[in-house]
């Protein structure tokens, strides 16, 4: 099935901003969570594909390679999302004029005996809002490949190394001459490895590497926003004849919470206030996202949408804790409920003789009159 083009899972132009498709990707991300879709089938799948087409539309050089080559050039460059091994477009092209020229040229077809790079491997953290506020440590599990202990990553059983490949000599290319040229393909007996596994290891069948789980420990600075990326170096995939290991990439994703809202570094508070309050003034204690309680003076004739400053009460920035954004708390006037007989009477009284008390009615209804006088005219 032909693969999705990447703007389109996202959502956004060809020509959209870097801010544009971080946004964007926030939003599928969130919408498309498979703990959010437990009925839909196709979440995860869905869900993978975002973060897929995110990572190579975030990376300048990718974003350039992919919209100049389309997916074929990821492919080509190995570069394709999903964190598996790596090369650079360079050494795609020099790959391709090795096979073609061999050393006609004067050079030499890339040895494919070479050790391998692991993958790189992707786990996504779930955080408390104030988890992200604190920064925290994090034991998370994950499935790897590990080099196999039983033959050293060697693939042969005992751990021997495995003999040369009599086709290749170990080189892990082979040549053939064709008119004025000279072929360099890879060995089809080692498949390029260079050396032939006679007798597999028990454990890894022969691989070098076995899948196992285990335990990370992740440090999660203050901070952190949804879509922010931690690496962990060598923590992915093991390498493969004598490779280096992969990278783990821990995206972050923060939960919503129950009183505040975030906006980057802002906190938001929705703080409700009784009427009394609100009309004659006073003070009310509303909590921050540090665990501190800080006390709100609230003026004489405050309306419900009122908003007030609480500088520096927000998150901290990332990269430098000790700045923090600021808190912003928003009145809520309620209603009163459940009166007596004598709180009606006392508010049905306070309405005889309040009329001039409500600058907002009487604006309104002022500009109702002469709208209506302006029609009738």
């Amino acid at each position: 099935m032909e693969k999705q083009d990447f703007y389109d899972v996202l959502g956004v132009a060809r020509s959209a901003s870097a801010d544009e498709i971080k946004k964007a990707y926030r939003r599928k991300a969130r919408d498309l969570h498979p703990d959010q879709n437990s009925s839909n089938p196709r979440a995860a799948e869905d869900f993978k594909a975002v973060n897929e087409a995110y990572d190579v539309l975030k990376d300048p050089s990718k974003k350039q390679m992919y919209d100049q080559f389309g997916h074929d050039g990821l492919s080509a460059a190995g570069s394709a999302s999903g964190f598996q091994g790596r090369e650079d477009f360079g050494s795609f092209f020099s790959d391709v004029f090795g096979d073609i020229f061999g050393e006609a040229m004067g050079g030499r077809g890339r040895s494919r005996s070479q050790a391998v790079r692991g993958s790189d491997l992707r786990f996504d953290l779930r955080l408390k809002l104030e988890e992200a506020f604190t920064g925290v440590d994090k034991t998370v599990s994950v499935e790897s490949s590990a080099t196999c202990k039983a033959c050293n990553g060697m693939g042969t059983d005992g751990g021997v190394s495995p003999p040369q490949c009599p086709t290749c000599s170990g080189s892990g290319r082979v040549r053939a001459q064709q008119g004025f040229f000279t072929m360099e393909r890879t060995c089809p007996t080692c498949q390029g490895g260079g050396r032939v596994v006679r007798d597999p290891c028990k454990s890894c069948a022969g691989a070098g590497r076995v899948r196992e789980g285990r335990t990370v420990r992740v440090s999660v600075p203050p901070g952190v926003e949804t879509g922010t990326r931690i690496r962990l170096s060598g923590r992915g995939d093991a390498g493969v004849r004598g490779g280096t290991p992969g990278d783990l990439y821990v995206f972050v994703e923060i939960e919503e919470h129950d009183i505040f809202a975030r906006d980057e570094t802002d906190i938001h508070c929705m703080v409700p206030v009784s009427m009394t309050t609100a009309a004659l003034g006073g003070e009310v204690e509303v909590p921050t996202i540090g665990g501190e309680r800080s006390k709100v003076r609230i003026p004489a004739g405050s309306q419900s949408r009122r908003r007030m400053r609480l500088a520096g009460k927000g998150m901290p920035r990332l990269r430098n804790a000790s700045q923090r954004g600021d808190m912003y708390i928003e009145l809520l006037v309620e209603t009163p409920v459940n009166l007596s007989a004598r709180q009606k009477e006392i508010l049905r009284e306070f309405d005889q003789h309040g009329r001039n008390n409500s600058p907002q009615e009487e604006s309104f209804f002022g500009k109702v009159k002469r709208f209506l006088g302006d029609v009738k005219s």
